[in-house]
């Protein structure tokens, strides 16, 4: 009897469950998408009021702060010389090539290179993604390659498109705004360093927060929008890879580096595309580009995410090998 009242009828079929393809930077890409398709097709929702309108209305610099200091308190004082040499090496080129790049758009292109404005460029080239450069570096990497992702997100953030902007006079940002948004991430690294149990605390809240920065993103966004940063945003994608990547491996290289860690930081972080929100914040005149270069920077981030992997690979077998053998049987 027992046994007839647990069995399962013949034509039943084992429960399927619908999974969601992940996809490179999908934390923060799947909730703007969704905000991106409320604002085109339902913008009144958005409207309705309480915490609905909160979440999708509310200060999006809170959040971003709030990342800073989640990052932040996952990076470790104790990163080796040969890992802080290895990040050093890798942000030189990224930063300087960044600034050339958004300074002639600038003023020679009048902020306008195929679309894509110096806020994209900047925003997208300055920081890799970190979870993709930790991946890639975790198979193919050394100890030094991989120990260098501490020193690179110390530029994941605003505060380095700020900075350059700032300096270059193409943006009108004060030292006080500068500063306060660095201090979150500097905050965030004392207190992770100094207290564990704060680190495994505070590093658990950055991928909700970036959903959150996500959606709103989205919820400023039209599908018009969208899809006119599209064909830019591709373009923004190669250019962080091919162009920025192919000089930062060089200079790697002519500094007794692999290029292998150049390579593989050659990526566009989904954390950029809250840089542009919170230059609006500060300088004003950037409201009208800024739902278009977070767009950019989106697909951007997509299309680094897809080549770095496989090009990557390709590198490390064509010119590492033999390095990499050698490290190996030590």
């Amino acid at each position: 009897m027992a046994e007839a009242a647990v069995s399962t009828p013949e034509h039943a079929s084992p429960r399927t469950q619908f999974k969601i393809p992940r996809l490179p930077g999908d934390i923060m890409i799947y909730p703007m998408i969704a905000g991106l398709l409320i604002n085109t097709f339902c913008p009144q929702l958005l409207e309705i009021g309480g915490f609905f309108t909160a979440a999708a209305r509310g200060g999006a610099n809170t959040i971003v702060a709030a990342i800073l200091l989640f990052v932040g308190a996952g990076i470790s004082f104790k990163a080796t010389p040969a890992a802080i040499k290895t990040g050093v090496v890798i942000l030189i080129p990224k930063l300087v090539v960044a600034t050339a790049l958004g300074l002639v758009v600038a003023h020679v292109f009048n902020d306008n290179f195929l679309g894509l404005s110096s806020v994209a460029i900047i925003s997208a080239i300055s920081f890799c993604n970190m979870a993709l450069y930790t991946g890639i570096m975790g198979e193919y990497g050394d100890e030094a390659e991989r120990g260098a992702v501490g020193v690179l997100f110390f530029t994941a953030g605003p505060a380095v498109t700020m900075i350059i902007l700032g300096v270059a006079g193409v943006a009108s940002i004060p030292l006080g705004t500068i500063v306060g948004s660095i201090l979150p991430l500097v905050i965030g690294i004392v207190l992770g360093n100094i207290f564990p149990f704060i680190r495994q605390l505070l590093t658990l809240g950055a991928n909700p927060a970036i959903a959150v920065v996500g959606f709103q993103l989205g919820c400023g966004m039209s599908l018009t929008n969208f899809i006119s940063g599209g064909i830019s945003g591709i373009l923004l994608g190669l250019i962080a890879f091919f162009v920025v990547g192919t000089i930062t491996c060089v200079f790697e290289r002519l500094l007794g580096g692999r290029g292998r860690a150049a390579v593989a930081s050659s990526t566009v972080a989904g954390t950029a595309m809250t840089t542009p929100v919170a230059l609006v914040e500060v300088s004003p005149a950037y409201a009208a580009i800024a739902p278009i270069a977070a767009a950019q920077i989106a697909t951007a981030v997509i299309v680094t995410a897809v080549i770095a992997p496989i090009l990557t690979g390709w590198y490390d077998k064509r010119f590492c090998k033999d390095t990499t053998e050698v490290a190996q049987s030590l």
